[in-house]
């Protein structure tokens, strides 16, 4: 047996962060042993032993207790794991940070306010050997510091985002390594405007939103071999003076000039700036996670030269610097090429540009305090030719773990997939931005809502939505419960909207059902019942929620009115979903925390809606009042309808979608949920058809015109591959990519899961047009593998082979089967519930998934099939009027029955239509005889 990974509050050796005095530790193991005859231990040391769990009976992975932690303190915790046969142990740490330990350095800033690169500098000597040392500090608005001209830690843009007047985080820093080269020493601190203070925010932006001066606090305490120790403050003995960023922005980019000597210096002005509001580090740092490489070097029609790196991201553009003193090279930044050219007229008012003016040096150059989202990089002002080599981009985004992926036989679904990643890693930028490019990049809630769900399953997101969490929480303290539309709210005021404000609510419940970790309800559960509690004291309608601004379903297409983006569904309908699910959601959250009458309260408001909502809107014969896709999603989703009238619902929704050409019109709302109630209603077939559909609206529309991030709209791109006219328009957001998490439910078949996947339901629903799936996630017990093969051989074998981390827990359904399946050759009956180990599962189903040509299909799949075709064409002349590409065009989209019906000139008869079928019900598709064909030559 051997323990293979460690995380605490799922963090790996966490160092500086905000623990709570309350710890979960999670472990992963290899073990042959069956897990009732395991036990596990965990212990805690510091100078002595201050917890040992004692040895317990293996029931899950983790240790989840209070401890009473000190500052600045470094934890040896060792976990351990045995059987009748082994024992194994494995150790980590994680270190605190400064607590509510008081600082005793100051906020130091220049006496020029305006200064755009603030340097601060203290030279010190060391007379002894360094045993450790710790630097704790932060800055506003964004820092970098460096040890004797080495860059400390490799975070960037530190100290994040935060409501910088409420909370600022202090980074903890070992920095041990960086102070043995001498006994002289100098500390420097290079400030940036960042969030803080930096142009930020819709039309145009705002300066200051937190602060009009760039300051620092740091203390570097020094722990000598002999045990003595030392502290290095800031204070009014260092020096400042001004650096080589002669212009920083978020939106704006940066300038530096490096031929700037930096000269001047001059004491620091101390700053009597608030220490309360400091509080040890709860994001995960944004980092340099990989680099692309310049794919082409483009000429393009007007003659300018543009980099493609080949994928749209966020980060920042580095080159090699071969350029002569004095020249300035000037790089700009776009998600697209129009009509070949560069093209940056979405970014809005984000100038997004990085101008360096060289002083000769060769060496590798990057920007600092800024970030941009961009595929292409036109560059101007070089008077040497470019080289690929010379130039990378660096992929910035949380350091976050990916946890999922899947693959499948359709290259293009698999460039959807990668896109939606794409999305999220481009967007998780210490909060969960809309959008990476533009003068907007704000924590919008409504996003982060309908997406997190797919989140949890792409990357570990635990630490990174509990950070968010506590954004939310800090907008809701200041602003009565209300949750602002983005979190931080950045100086705007607006907010109470539903999805966007039950953000509050279903961010944490999203995330503590995905983990099994309770400690984001402890810290938001307050919150989760003021936004809830405010809706019942907003509201003009009691039980449901009317009277209220409301951003409907966003953007969907189905509106009356094309200049509204709220769509055709009841706004106070879906408010008052929403008023239930988060009212739900606070009852659950009760029950687990241990709170029995909230609990029960919360249940019946709920209740209450719920019974409200079913009077206003769905008569008693189960008809929805409102007839469009997102209103009867919602019905299924949220268990709506009685279960007598649930087939009627279902019926309505296939209907409405038949109407609309078997393609969505939905909005942020309607989208993540349409093909989820499809397939958990018996119309898995219908979702996949509406996933795989290539036309506008569609995913794979975005694909074809080759998106390699998800789009803010389903247009964002017109099919001649001219930007949307629209003002709006963002070819990096990641909302509708929320589809993922059906695909990792439905398709992959990862279907039900407890207690942070302790227990697991694979129950996959499988589809001719997806025959060969694999994927993964990884949880902390871990990575749980999954591949299937539909059809692979001539008796219509399905074979699927998992891997099942110890610990965990599968039980297995299958489709199509006789109850019987073959287990690793053995012959087992379903379900099946399986532990740890490898497993191949083989079984004939007892219908194939060889697909045929049916009456209901659209006549001009049957039309694309010549073969068929010429069977056909004798028996009716309809297949001569459809061969005219007019009449296809017009007519196509409907089946051979519905042209019957409709147009007075088609006339088949009985015979014909029986005669027809029986070819059709014999005739494979076209891309099923391919299938077939293929594998017969295999």
């Amino acid at each position: 047996m051997e323990i293979n990974q460690i995380t605490i509050n799922h963090l790996t050796e966490p160092l500086g962060y905000d623990l709570d005095n309350h710890l979960r530790v999670d472990f992963n193991l290899t073990s042959s042993a069956a897990m009732q005859d395991t036990k596990k231990r965990v212990v805690v040391k510091a100078d002595q032993e201050i917890y040992d769990s004692d040895w317990q009976d293996y029931k899950n992975n983790f240790f989840d207790f209070a401890i009473n932690l000190q500052p600045r303190t470094r934890y040896e915790l060792t976990v351990s794991v045995k059987n009748a046969n082994d024992e194994s142990s494995k150790n980590s740490f994680f270190e605190t940070g400064k607590m509510a330990e008081p600082f005793t350095a100051s906020w130091i800033g220049n006496s020029n306010k305006d200064l755009q690169n603030t340097l601060l500098a203290k030279h010190f000597a060391l007379t002894k050997p360094v045993k450790s040392a710790r630097l704790y500090m932060t800055g506003l608005g964004v820092y970098e510091a460096y040890l004797n001209k080495e860059k400390v830690g490799n975070e960037i843009l530190a100290p994040g985002v935060t409501a910088y007047d409420q909370l600022v985080q202090v980074q903890t820093y070992d920095v041990t390594r960086l102070l043995q080269k001498s006994s002289d020493q100098e500390l420097l601190i290079s400030l940036g405007d960042g969030w803080y203070k930096g142009n930020f925010g819709f039309d145009g932006g705002q300066d200051n939103i937190y602060g009009d001066r760039q300051m620092a606090i740091a203390e570097l305490h020094v722990q000598y071999d002999d045990n003595s120790t030392e502290t290095i403050l800031s204070d009014a003995s260092w020096k400042t003076t001004s650096g080589k960023i002669t212009k920083s922005a978020i939106y704006y980019g940066e300038d530096y000039d490096d031929t700037h000597v930096i000269a001047d210096w001059e004491p620091v002005t101390v700053l009597d700036h608030s220490k309360e509001i400091l509080h040890d580090r709860l994001s995960l740092p944004l980092k340099v996670n990989e680099y692309l490489p310049v794919k082409e070097i483009i000429t393009t029609p007007a003659g300018e030269t543009v980099l493609d790196f080949g994928q749209n991201h966020a980060g920042w553009p580095e080159f090699f610097n071969r350029e002569n003193s004095g020249t300035t090279l000037k790089l700009q930044v776009g998600e697209i090429l129009q009509n070949g050219n560069f093209y940056r007229d979405n970014l809005r008012e984000a100038r997004a540009a990085f101008h360096y003016t060289s002083n000769g040096e060769q060496k590798w150059v990057r920007p600092h305090f800024t970030y941009y989202g961009y595929r292409y990089v036109k560059v101007t002002g070089n008077t040497k030719p470019l080289t690929k080599e010379d130039f990378r981009s660096a992929v910035i985004y949380s350091d976050m773990k990916t946890t999922g992926a899947i693959k499948t036989d359709n290259a293009k679904v698999n460039r959807l997939l990668a896109n939606v990643m794409w999305s999220q890693k481009s967007n998780f930028f210490d909060v969960p931005t809309d959008c990476p490019q533009r003068d907007e990049r704000l924590g919008w809630s409504g996003d982060a809502d309908i997406f997190s769900s797919t989140a949890v399953l792409n990357m570990d997101a635990y630490a990174f939505f509990k950070k968010y969490a506590r954004d939310m929480q800090i907008e809701q303290n200041n602003h009565d419960g209300i949750l602002t539309m983005y979190a931080p709210a950045m100086g705007n005021d607006s907010g109470g909207a539903a999805i966007w404000g039950d953000a509050a609510t279903v961010i944490p419940w999203t995330v503590y059902e995905a983990y099994g970790d309770p400690a984001i309800l402890r810290q938001n559960y307050s919150s989760m019942k003021a936004w809830v509690d405010w809706i019942s004291q907003s509201t003009s309608t009691p039980n449901l929620w009317t009277g209220c601004f409301q951003f409907g379903d966003w953007l969907s297409l189905d509106g009356e009115n094309a200049a509204m983006p709220t769509g055709k569904t009841d706004e106070d309908f879906i408010a008052s979903v929403y008023y239930y699910y988060s009212s739900s959601i606070v009852s659950a959250a009760a029950k687990v925390l241990g709170h029995q009458e909230d609990a029960a309260k919360y249940a019946e408001q709920a209740k209450a809606i719920k019974q409200a909502i079913r009077a206003e809107y769905i008569t008693n014969n189960g008809r929805l009042a409102i007839d469009t896709q997102t209103a009867y999603a919602l019905a299924l989703r949220f268990d709506l309808i009685p279960e007598e009238q649930k087939k009627r619902v279902v019926s309505d929704l296939v209907t409405r979608l038949g109407k609309d050409n078997n393609h969505l019109k939905t909005g942020f709302v309607g989208t993540p949920l349409i093909c989820q109630v499809l397939s958990e209603n018996g119309e898995h077939k219908l979702a996949t058809q509406i996933f795989l559909n290539e036309d506008f609206p569609s995913w794979l529309y975005a694909v074809n015109l080759g998106a390699t991030t998800i789009w803010e709209r389903w247009n964002s791109v017109l099919p001649d591959g001219s930007m949307n006219p629209e003002g709006m328009n963002s070819l990096n957001h990641y909302s509708i990519g929320a589809i993922m998490q059906w695909v990792y439910h439905q398709v992959l078949g990862l279907h039900h899961q407890e207690n942070g996947y302790q227990k697991v339901e694979f129950a996959p629903q499988f589809d001719y047009r997806l025959k060969h799936v694999q994927g993964h996630y990884e949880s902390s017990y871990g990575d749980l593998q999954i591949e299937y093969q539909l059809e692979k051989d001539k008796k219509h074998t399905i074979e699927i082979n998992l891997t099942i981390p110890f610990g965990q827990t599968v039980t297995v359904k299958l489709p199509r089967t006789n109850g019987q399946v073959q287990v690793n050759g053995v012959s087992e009956s379903l379900p099946l519930t399986l532990t740890g180990g490898k497993y191949t599962i083989s079984y004939q189903p007892v219908t194939s998934y060889i697909e045929y040509y049916n009456l209901a299909m659209p006549a001009k799949q049957i039309m694309a099939d010549q073969e068929l075709v010429e069977k056909l064409e004798p028996i009716n002349d309809v297949f001569g009027f459809l061969k005219d590409p007019k009449n296809l065009e017009t007519f196509g989209g409907s089946s051979l029955t519905e042209m019957n019906v409709m147009l007075p000139f088609i006339n088949i008869s009985d015979d014909d239509f029986a005669k027809i079928k029986e070819i059709m019900v014999q005739t494979p598709l076209a891309s099923e005889r391919k299938f077939l064909n293929e594998r017969r030559t295999v």
